[in-house]
């Protein structure tokens, strides 16, 4: 169809010009198309421009944004209003909805009647961990002004707290749908899961009471503090399977049975666990053997009989690179049998050698200021030290001294590591190479702490503690997908979707929402997620 002029001549010879809606019609006698006359919109001089404009408003709600834009938009003189950054939030939400995290909601969300825009507030707490993080209440101002989420209802803080209360009431379904979903598109192999825990610490200590938050032995050095126990499994490549949330004066030896039957329900098949030195005991080796399960432990270099035998095994080690030489040992009897690897790095040794030197040259400053002017107090101080107080040694006249005995004992550990392994069947090889990806996790807590910011936490209930340890979790495994599969590490990806914007124009023939032209390496982050481009005309509003 198209728009077509004709022009009549009057019996007093003046010219009037018609304009017609016409389409070409194919005339089988003739052998020729001839017009047909559709519609008559009369005298071009007399013609009625709303109705035309509401005609073609109308019109456009069947084209697409773009070829809109260009028809209503063709000779306009458009002004740029605002600008938001879009990429980003557009590469997490097409994630977000490949994993069906998305789907999983609405379906619960089915079976409630709430108003707020629950879906949509959780999706804009993890993309606002993964972008630019901030406190709750400062989220609903960010998402209004600082970034395009896409369409949805203006955020409120309150619409946050009931989306978090809706997480924790069905944080066991959507962790296990959603990691299975991701094992499914990443077509992952979970037979090796790798476990540990972290802490994080809260900057007062609010009364109350809760379950969580306590005193304990901190790994960020910060014991003045309460803190809550953070457990994370993740895969070999390091995508999250499950998060827990841990009183903070746990053990971590305390949680393995937890975090063992917690999982043992997803029926993954045959995994290995593998976990460090904090989690060997006995008790838990035998619950990590429950259902079929096997583990590699981490084991202290000194303490336990049967791992002093191990380490004074006689044998040669194996190269299998320049950083890592194995050896295999049986240690006991019948039942008692116990399977280790010794694995040993002649670079860390070289460094475990330089810093023991460099802490007994400091010790021998120490004594010789001390056994000139000795008190209670600095010896006591001394031998507690945390590192000089191993190599000290009190002689029967209350002289302190450099134990030699212990030296020697530590030279002889230097570069070592000892593991623990019930698999009968994973060569040596592979248990060694396997215990060094536990450090998958150890980059997954500090992504969370520091990229994530996961702490400190300023909520003071047990619920919001844990749900947003949640949210931080759902973050973390948008970005580990984003860097396993791109190549990149996050904050690169994010620097680069960040400055792709969704640009607001305003003509007298209306508005226009685009987004900016991807970039070479924008494109190459999508492809490699298999993500879609964005459309280039997002929106186009006619002026009423």
């Amino acid at each position: 169809m198209y728009v077509r002029t004709i022009k009549r001549k009057n019996k007093d010879g003046s010219v009037v010009e018609y304009v017609q809606l016409a389409k070409n019609v194919w005339n089988k006698e003739k052998g020729f198309a001839q017009a047909q006359v559709i519609h008559s919109f009369g005298r071009s001089d007399q013609l009625d421009v709303k109705a035309l404009k509401r005609l073609i408003k109308s019109v456009s709600r069947f084209l697409d944004p773009e070829d809109s834009a260009q028809i209503e938009h063709k000779d306009d003189e458009l002004k740029l209003i605002s600008s938001k950054p879009a990429g980003g939030a557009y590469l997490l939400k097409s994630l977000w909805n490949k994993l069906g995290i998305n789907e999983r909601l609405q379906k619960s969300l089915n079976h409630r009647s709430y108003t707020a825009p629950i879906a949509d507030a959780l999706f804009a707490m993890v993309a606002n961990r993964a972008l630019a993080p901030s406190s709750k209440l400062a989220i609903e101002q960010w998402a209004a002004e600082e970034v395009y989420l896409g369409d949805h209802q203006p955020l409120q803080v309150q619409h946050c707290y009931r989306a978090m209360d809706f997480l924790l009431e069905h944080e066991q379904i959507i962790q296990q749908e959603v990691f299975w979903s991701t094992a499914s598109l990443l077509n992952l192999t979970v037979d090796l899961i790798f476990f540990d825990t972290t802490n994080t610490y809260f900057e007062s200590d609010e009364p109350g009471p809760s379950e969580l938050k306590a005193y304990g032995k901190s790994k960020d050095k910060r014991d003045d503090l309460p803190q809550v126990t953070i457990g994370l499994a993740v895969t070999r490549e390091g995508i999250p399977v499950r998060c827990w949330v841990l009183p903070g004066n746990q053990h971590d030896s305390q949680c393995v049975d937890q975090v063992q039957k917690d999982l043992n329900n997803w029926n993954l098949g045959r995994v290995v666990w593998v976990m460090d030195r904090g989690m060997s005991s006995e008790a838990n080796q035998k619950i990590l053997q429950r259902a079929g399960g096997q583990y590699i432990l981490g084991e202290k270099l000194s303490g336990p009989k049967l791992n002093e035998a191990a380490l004074a095994h006689p044998g040669r080690f194996k190269v299998i690179s320049g950083k890592l030489h194995i050896k295999e040992v049986f240690v006991g009897e019948g039942s008692g049998r116990r399977r280790y690897v010794i694995a040993y790095n002649p670079q860390q040794a070289k460094q475990d050698r330089i810093n023991r030197e460099q802490i007994l040259e400091r010790l021998s400053c120490e004594l010789e200021v001390l056994n000139k002017k000795r008190t209670t107090k600095t010896q006591c101080k001394l031998m507690m030290h945390r590192s000089m107080g191993r190599y000290v040694k009190e002689l029967k006249s209350g002289q302190l001294r450099i134990d030699k005995a212990k030296v020697t004992q530590d030279e002889k550990l230097d570069g070592k590591y000892l593991l623990s392994t019930s698999d009968q069947h994973l060569s040596a090889e592979d248990i060694a190479l396997g215990y060094k990806q536990l450090l998958e996790v150890e980059r997954a807590f500090r992504t969370l702490k520091s990229t994530l910011s996961l702490r400190p936490v300023y909520h003071s209930k047990d619920e919001r503690i844990r749900s947003h340890v949640l949210i931080c979790w759902l973050a973390l495994l948008l970005v580990r997908i984003a860097e396993v599969e791109v190549g990149q590490s996050w904050p690169t990806i994010r620097r680069q979707m960040q400055q792709q914007n969704l640009i607001n124009l305003f003509g007298k023939n209306g508005r226009i929402l685009q987004h900016t032209e991807l970039t070479s390496s924008q494109r190459n982050v999508l492809n490699k997620l298999k993500i879609k481009p964005p459309k280039r005309i997002l929106k186009v509003e006619s002026a009423s």
